[in-house]
């Protein structure tokens, strides 16, 4: 414990550090307080319906995502989903489209031009999300929620209209807290805020989870010190999973130039596990959602309940597959060991006993395959666990923390924000966070 005071003594001793800390501070407050701004013209006491259907499925991961804005209609209620879908477009654009492949390795420069193209297709997508996002919160709350149309006599076309550009504005105000958070803050601006959505709902779901078991005379209690035992069991997965890497090793040729010589040093390409991140889970809830439209027909209205259960085997068993197709979809795209081998051939680098070239890809293209089964097996395994831990009795709202995307957010945005923290420390000769000196299993390897 005298360690760990020690430890945030020296972080405030850095001059740069502490400003950077304050900022995101702060950035972080007036996000959280924008999540509680109802949107101009609606009732904010009638907003229960809404927030009651916001707790489950795709609705529900995106209300999580921002904080409980979504269900608050806030002005604030898309967040950072619009920008994150179109960090993912473009970002599958530069495995297929030529154009997109070469702005990736233009450097800075090409990087800038995607980040811009990313800009306006956020704005694209809130366009059309914006108007679907209106006829959602229209559909679900009373029509004298509407205090624009109903007092004030706008027609309901011209106020969705008004609503989403200030839909539009607090997405981008958004987005811009978190370009700016990384630029002057710590960690990564967009990641830091969706973690800060769901660390929001964390007390409330233990409050809930708490109040649960002491009510419960028959071993309440127990069995919540067992919930969090277990919980944090799953937390240590949960950081292995992120952190797991296989190494491999890369020999660079000695070159000679002037009086210096380069190269002749062994080093390692860190190849992750997991390298598709949450991303799985995220389209595997997003296809869970189409056997629902088979509860339109009494014919089918059987199979959409049994699909649509999120305890029962079925749905977990099919939600475990998708998420291990998609994982090796994702690490196939994301993951390009022919930009990998050509990089390394450019470099005077190469794998020991593997000729460069064909040979190099096909090796590495080899490990990723070996290594991404065991971590597309963990990873659905955590994702089901929510449902194993309300079959077993834990509430819905702390259940969600037991796996699933949840949690892999929380634990790798933690994990790289104190990675930053770290450098900053070893940077002036303090001791890092942790009594090895950093945090292992990171970058550093």
């Amino acid at each position: 414990m005298k360690k760990f005071f020690e430890t945030i003594k020296n972080i405030f001793k850095i001059e740069e550090l502490r400003k950077r800390l304050v900022y995101t501070f702060v950035l972080i407050l007036i996000y959280r307080f924008g999540c509680f701004v109802v949107l101009p013209g609606i009732d904010a006491s009638m907003l229960a319906g809404l927030q009651s259907r916001t707790q489950e499925g795709l609705v529900g991961l995106l209300n999580m995502f921002s904080g409980g804005a979504f269900g608050n209609a806030s002005i604030f209620a898309l967040g950072v989903m619009p920008y994150i879908s179109a960090s993912i477009v473009i970002q599958l654009l530069g495995v297929f489209v030529p154009y997109f492949r070469k702005l990736q390795m233009e450097g800075e420069s090409g990087r800038k031009k995607m980040n811009q193209m990313t800009r306006w297709l956020t704005i694209v997508i809130i366009c059309i999300q914006g108007p679907a996002y209106m006829a959602a919160i229209h559909s679900q709350i009373p029509a004298a929620a509407f205090v624009a149309v109903n007092q004030l006599g706008w027609s309901n076309f011209m106020f969705n209209i008004v609503s989403t550009i200030i839909l539009m504005a607090g997405s981008m105000f958004v987005m811009w807290l978190g370009e700016r958070i990384t630029d002057r803050g710590i960690g990564n601006g967009i990641s830091l805020i969706i973690m800060i959505g769901i660390v929001a709902r964390l007390p409330y779901a233990l409050l809930a989870e708490i109040q649960e078991k002491v009510a419960t005379n028959n071993g309440g209690v127990i069995l919540l010190i067992v919930e969090f035992v277990l919980w944090f069991f799953v937390v240590v997965a949960a950081i292995a999973l992120v952190q797991a890497v296989r190494r491999v090793p890369v020999q660079y040729a000695k070159r000679v130039i002037g009086n210096r010589q380069y190269g002749g040093v062994r080093q390692y390409i860190p190849l992750k596990i997991n390298a598709a991140g949450v991303m799985p889970i995220i389209f595997a809830q997003a296809l869970m959602l189409f056997p629902l439209i088979f509860s339109r027909w009494d014919a089918t209205r059987g199979l959409a309940a049994t699909l649509g259960n999120y305890q029962g085997f079925w749905y977990n068993f099919i939600f475990f597959i998708l998420i291990v197709i998609f994982t090796y979809f994702y690490t196939a795209v994301t993951v390009n060991p022919t930009m990998m081998a050509e990089s390394m051939k450019r470099d005077g680098g190469f794998i020991p006993g593997v000729k460069p070239g064909k040979k190099t890809v096909e090796y590495l293209d080899g490990i990723m395959s070996k290594v991404t089964l065991p971590g597309s097996i963990f990873l659905g395994i955590i994702a089901i666990l929510p449902a194993i831990a309300m079959i077993f009795g834990v509430t819905n709202a702390f259940a969600s923390f037991y796996g699933g995307t949840s949690l892999l957010i929380l634990v790798g945005v933690v994990l790289d924000t104190l990675q930053q923290v770290e450098s900053y420390l070893l940077m002036r000769h303090y001791d890092g966070l942790m009594k090895t000196g950093r945090l292992s299993g990171r970058s550093g390897m």
